[in-house]
């Protein structure tokens, strides 16, 4: 059975903004409730700024959709005070397979050390996500209207007017600063007359979400040529509620209509899982993807994230975590922004940062669907000749792409960066994101990440250097010492971070690396700061 939503915190309700009389301005609207646009919205809240969401529907996700979560989304979910829920439902994972024909040829581990508090990945049906969410943006009194759809967008220099349809009639409001957070086939975008640039892939491909109990473990299973369904390839993935994603490639000349009927899925899944398993089909569809994005992010008054700004393969779980990322890097420097304390100039930052993402994401999940859906009989042979040489030689298993899957994007060359003056043996490096590592705190066990929270933040090794947060122009920056505020109950802070006594890192808002040193400067971090906030 489909599970489907039709809460009360769904209802539509006539809000204040729709009464005659002068047309309203937000700090904040965000267009999409989906996972990015929520995600946005706690953000916000939890900062204190004011934000409403808008949302044509009336229901989180049909059909299970985004799958795969990763640990640095989690982090992030983690620090908005929704990601309990998510780890306690979800499959948590992290070896996956590859197989050639019913052969394995190579399994790699996502997360082969300890001391980390979230999972490598969990596999989670979309529509579960979205219910935490929105009972967290709840929580925080987010302002969700819902069967609210925007019909048009005009920005002007200092602000953006959005006319807007309701059950009740259409009415206009205006938003200081617009997130447009609502998908591949974002109106924002359409209304704005942005393009789109990027590759279109022609290959289809089958989603059949399949209740069954199963004895797979709970692992990321790929198939390349296997013998249930030849020249093409398999995905297997374990959803909760016992819910397994089977994606079969079907091909690009394949009738999607055609092939969404049960007579000609439950064929497919009997030859892979046996005549004699038990099954029911939850959702079916068929799908064909793109690799695209804008050429800016930000666009005036107005901020793209997620799909609407970039679109990727589902190869590699590359979209939902992609845009979560995003919203993490806009969510502080909008904040900075709205409260004075930086110039507009830092939202260019984010454009910069997230767009050199958007093109590493981009070139990874291109070369994803080239190695799965070779283009040409020429790689195919090439691609069919890594797999055979993988099996027994391990330099060839590097070359085997299945779907290079999420990591954390590395802002190596931001603007914001203060580079290294001192020698660093720690992938900490200025633009990195930060390393999470088990600590004591009064006695009780927690966890690095929980402590550098939402803030600019002094992360020291040693004696402390500074007794209270230091102010610079309308900014704190907390110190937090180990060894004073907190105990480094395994050590492993200061490894992952090279912490030898006098160390000192400033850490940005969304726990990215702004600067370290191996001796405190009041001035330098001051500067650094001042990097960082692009003034």
């Amino acid at each position: 059975m489909l599970k489907t939503y039709d809460y009360p915190e769904f209802a539509y309700r006539r809000s204040a903004d729709q009464e005659s009389g002068p047309i309203r301005r937000h700090p904040v609207i965000i267009v999409g409730a989906g996972p990015v646009g929520l995600t946005a919205a706690i953000d916000l809240a939890m900062q204190g700024v004011a934000v409403v969401v808008l949302d044509e529907d009336r229901t989180v996700s049909v059909g299970s959709r985004a799958v795969c979560y990763a640990k640095r989304a989690l982090e992030i979910w983690d620090r908005l005070g929704c990601a309990a829920p998510m780890v306690d439902k979800g499959v948590i994972w992290k070896t996956g397979k590859v197989f050639r024909h019913d052969r394995e040829i190579y399994r790699f581990d996502l997360l082969p050390e300890d001391g980390h508090r979230m999972p490598a990945f969990i596999n989670l049906q979309q529509y579960y996500l979205e219910e935490y969410l929105v009972r967290r943006a709840g929580e925080l009194g987010v302002d969700i209207r819902w069967r609210e759809k925007v019909t048009g967008v005009a920005p002007a220099d200092d602000h953006v007017r959005l006319s807007v349809e309701t059950p009740e009639g259409a009415y206009d409001l205006e938003a200081d600063w617009l997130i447009a957070a609502d998908g591949a086939k974002s109106l924002v975008r359409h209304e704005l007359g942005l393009e789109f640039r990027g590759q279109a892939f022609n290959d289809r491909f089958l989603i059949a979400d399949v209740v069954m109990k199963a004895d797979f473990p709970p692992e990321r299973w790929f198939w390349f040529d296997p013998p249930f369904h030849r020249r093409q390839s398999t995905l297997l993935h374990m959803q909760a509620d016992n819910v397994w994603r089977i994606d079969f490639q079907l091909g690009a000349d394949a009738d999607p209509e055609a092939e969404k009927k049960p007579a000609r899925v439950i064929p497919r899944l009997k030859a892979m899982l046996g005549e004699d398993t038990e099954f029911e089909l939850e959702w079916v569809s068929v799908y064909t993807f793109q690799c695209r994005r804008l050429d800016r992010f930000r666009h005036g008054r107005v901020l793209f994230v997620g799909d609407a700004a970039h679109q990727v393969s589902p190869f590699g779980a590359r979209g939902a975590n992609s845009g979560v990322q995003d919203t993490d890097n806009l969510v502080w420097k909008l904040k900075a922004v709205i409260e004075g304390k930086a110039p507009e100039a830092l939202l260019d930052s984010y454009d910069a940062e997230r767009v050199h993402a958007a093109k590493e994401n981009l070139l990874n999940s291109t070369r994803s669907t080239d190695f799965i859906t070779p283009k040409s009989d020429m790689s195919r042979a090439f691609r069919d000749a890594v797999l055979d040489l993988a099996g027994n030689h391990p330099f060839a298993r590097r070359l085997v792409n299945s779907g290079r899957l999420s990591v954390p994007a590395q802002y190596a060359e931001s603007s914001l960066n203060t580079h290294d003056e001192d020698k660093f043996e720690s992938a900490m490096a200025p633009g990195s994101p930060c390393a999470d590592a088990p600590v004591n705190k009064n006695g009780e066990p927690g966890w690095l990440l929980g402590l550098l929270g939402s803030r600019f933040t002094l992360l020291c090794f040693g004696k402390a250097p500074l007794e209270a947060p230091l102010g610079v122009d309308g900014i704190e920056i907390e110190p937090l010492a180990a060894g004073t505020d907190f105990d480094d109950a395994e050590g492993l802070v200061a490894q992952r971070y090279d912490g030898k006594p006098g160390t000192a890192y400033l850490i940005r808002p969304d726990q990215h690396v702004a600067a370290r040193w191996r001796r405190f400067d009041e001035a330098k971090v001051r500067a650094a700061l001042n990097r960082a906030l692009a003034r």
